[in-house]
């Protein structure tokens, strides 16, 4: 630092504050969180080619929980992207989907990731899961003038509960209510199919494997009843991203396992159309 006054940095960046990097931003450059971006313009969202994303499921067994999401983005009727990734970590043991306007969910994703960063960081600890769930509530509703303009993001958070042991769900409104599921959930265009099919498939008992194979069939059925999402595609060998999250962290499913679990879910719905039939 030197003596001149004009050349010491501001204030903020030298005070004491919170753990929050969101909070030290939202003082040091507020135009840079999402929700400000684009603070008093009226947008024309009907004209924005802004990509959608879609439907991203999750489940807990016991010791852990599984997220999945599609690979597709709309743009109204269009397919905009066939492999666009919808789930994220967020830290060791937790993970993000999103669904809604896909580049504002994904830099919510972003500075969520940096907020858990800046949060071990400063305070040598990770945050415990209910307040991760609490931080991404309070990034949630900093976006909501955007949401009230039609671009919303929505994202899906689980992980594993080192103190309970388990895995847990939490989902989110617009405007930043956030609340706790058991068992399973889905959101996005397909999310009541998905769930529809999570409610007959879910079991207490659901071993990881089985859990990975529940979440990939939900896709399945969501895609089938909704356009804006997609199943996996083994022509082009363009699969879901899963992830399953336990007391090992958090672990990416590679494609060759989820080749496998598609391949089982169509031979299973062939023998079932083929009954149908006979």
């Amino acid at each position: 630092m030197t003596g001149a006054a004009g050349d010491r940095l501001p204030a903020v960046y030298t005070r004491p504050g919170s753990a929050s990097f969101t909070e030290f931003l939202a003082e040091a450059a507020p135009e840079l969180l999402p929700g400000r971006r684009y603070a008093g313009q009226e947008l024309d969202v009907a004209s924005l080619p802004a990509p959608h994303a879609t439907t991203i499921v999750a489940l807990t067994y016991p010791g852990g929980v599984v997220m999945a999401g599609d690979r597709r983005a709309t743009m109204g009727s269009q397919i905009s992207h066939r492999r666009m990734e919808k789930v994220f970590s967020a830290d060791e043991f937790s993970a993000i989907g999103i669904a809604g306007t896909a580049g504002l969910a994904v830099e919510l994703v972003r500075l969520f990731q940096l907020e858990l960063e800046h949060f071990e960081k400063i305070e040598g600890a990770l945050l415990s899961l209910e307040g991760k769930a609490n931080r991404l509530a309070t990034m949630v509703r900093s976006n909501l003038p955007l949401a009230l303009q039609g671009l919303a993001a929505i994202p899906l958070f689980g992980g594993y509960d080192q103190g309970e042991g388990t895995g847990r769900i939490f989902s989110y409104d617009v405007v930043g209510g956030r609340y706790e599921e058991r068992d399973y959930h889905a959101v996005g265009s397909g999310g009541v199919y998905a769930r529809g099919s999570l409610k007959k498939l879910w079991q207490p008992d659901l071993d990881p494997d089985a859990a990975v194979r529940t979440a990939l069939r939900a896709l399945v059925d969501a895609a089938d009843d909704d356009s804006a999402t997609a199943g996996p595609d083994l022509l082009r060998k363009i699969y879901p991203i899963v992830v399953r999250i336990d007391v090992e962290g958090f672990t990416r499913i590679p494609a060759a396992d989820l080749g496998r679990h598609a391949e089982e879910i169509n031979a299973r719905l062939a023998e079932t159309e083929e009954g149908d039939r006979s």
